[in-house]
């Protein structure tokens, strides 16, 4: 199941997804903050990319492995 998750093409969209995802999710959350060069939660920030990306990738392996 590892394996399938470290697949490029896996890792590859997942990236995208988290990219987008995690970019929106971080305005919403800490665009104030951002906006007005206030302190950004760091912590937050990284989980905000990080939930998006392990979400993706479960999705992607999950239907990968019903097909097989």
């Amino acid at each position: 199941m590892l394996r399938v998750a470290f697949r490029p093409d896996i890792v590859k969209r997942s990236l995208v997804v988290a990219l987008l995802v995690g970019t929106v999710l971080n305005l919403i959350n800490q665009g104030d903050q951002l906006v007005s060069a206030g302190s950004i939660n760091v912590l937050k920030c990284l989980l905000t990319y990080t939930v998006p990306y392990c979400v993706a990738t479960y999705g992607a392996v999950s239907a990968l492995m019903r097909v097989q």
